[in-house]
């Protein structure tokens, strides 16, 4: 068991990575003059590279849209758009954000190499490039972009399979959408950086993945667990923290994962941890989950008012249950600015929710539901409605 802990990027390549990697580069050559072109595709060498061309901004996302590719060297002067407005509307669409985008002009001014780095660009090549400089910057970027690709699938995949977690049990609607938000949206009240509010966007979706080692029949019984079946259930967060263990992007993730249960006076689980020894990315996540439990309507319960949530949110730090610290702060965004926690509904969805509604137009999740038994009532406390 001990290898589940390493680093994705620590682990050896299986053959068929080995040959994935070692596939040629898929190159996006986009210029308006066909001599700059075959200069390019020239300094390419055709056992490594495989290079498309287009010759205008439509042209290139007519080919991005069907096509996949590890790298674009895009011009900045072209007839119909210009590089930056290309480059733009590549980092709008979720499925390029991570597309390499070199782009190339004879514009060597300090203001066109920070317009062309605030629209995305990756890097940035003067049309007097040499063909050892135009290769090096090319490969670099491809490679990047391939490991970038494997550590992307992973995570999409692990993100549908929390989803189907949650699309079976119908007490909590999109609990693991409206968490990754509002947790994003807190942290950066908190003044965190980069790293931490990826965290917390990704602990709102996989907080629960744990529950597939978990059998229907407990998650979804009736009533309250006897003792075994809490015991087993309470194993759910250790599970959700192996499965996310082998991703180096996830560490911090995983301590959400692994902790969100932990409570502020030790009575949590699964160690037991208690004030400051709980990682505070887990405090302030849990915070935010207590809230959506409250805030959100359910089978059970409507949703509830934002004083009867308060007041609630407050008895329990009370009792010991949360940080009082960070509380004091959430209550205090939650009192003045309460329209900062609802999720905007055209925020675009991510790879693994388009997965998943793939899969759930198949009715496969509907028959699951069914056979799964019935809906699970609520336990008594404020954060621990509606889940475990």
């Amino acid at each position: 068991m001990a290898a589940i802990h390493k680093d994705l990027n620590e682990l050896p390549l299986s053959g068929r990575e080995k040959i994935m990697m070692q596939a040629p580069y898929r190159v996006l050559v986009v210029d308006d003059m066909e001599t700059n072109r075959q200069l390019i595709i020239n300094s390419l060498q055709p056992s490594r590279y495989m290079v498309a061309e287009a010759v205008d901004g439509k042209g290139a996302l007519d080919m991005l849209a069907c096509q996949q590719f590890d790298v674009v060297v895009l011009d900045v002067m072209l007839p119909d758009m210009d590089g930056f407005e290309i480059c733009r509307t590549i980092r709008c669409n979720p499925d390029w954000h991570l597309l390499p985008v070199i782009m190339l002009t004879v514009l060597d001014s300090p203001d066109s190499l920070v317009r062309g780095m605030e629209a995305g660009a990756t890097d940035y090549l003067s049309k007097s490039f040499n063909s050892v400089e135009l290769t090096a910057k090319v490969a670099a970027a491809a490679e990047k972009k391939r490991t970038t690709d494997r550590l992307d699938d992973t995570e999409s995949v692990l993100f549908a399979l929390a989803r189907m977690v949650e699309a079976k049990d119908e007490t909590t609607g999109n609990h693991c959408d409206r968490l990754s938000y509002m947790a994003m949206v807190f942290g950066q009240e908190l003044g965190l950086d980069y790293d931490d509010l990826d965290a917390l966007r990704r602990g709102g979706i996989l907080h629960d993945i744990g529950k597939l080692g978990i059998p229907d029949n407990i998650l979804f019984k009736q009533g309250a667990l006897d003792a075994d079946e809490w015991k087993l259930m309470k194993q759910h967060s250790e599970i959700g923290a192996s499965l996310c263990a082998p991703l180096r992007t996830m560490r911090k993730t995983r301590d959400i994962v692994r902790f969100h249960h932990e409570r502020w006076n030790g009575s949590g689980y699964p160690s037991g941890l208690k004030e400051k020894e709980i990682p505070f990315l887990a405090r302030v996540f849990q915070i935010v989950d207590v809230y959506d439990a409250l805030a959100s309507e359910r089978p059970y319960k409507p949703a509830w008012p934002p004083q009867k949530i308060i007041a609630v949110m407050e008895e329990e730090t009370g009792k010991g249950l949360w940080d009082p610290e960070l509380m004091a702060r959430f209550l205090d965004v939650v009192q003045s600015r309460p329209e900062l926690f609802a999720k905007p509904e055209e925020i675009e969805l991510d790879r693994s929710a388009r997965i998943f509604e793939e899969i759930a137009g198949s009715g496969a999740l509907e028959w699951c539901r069914m056979t799964s038994g019935k809906k699970k009532t609520s336990e008594s406390g404020g954060g621990d409605a509606g889940g475990a």
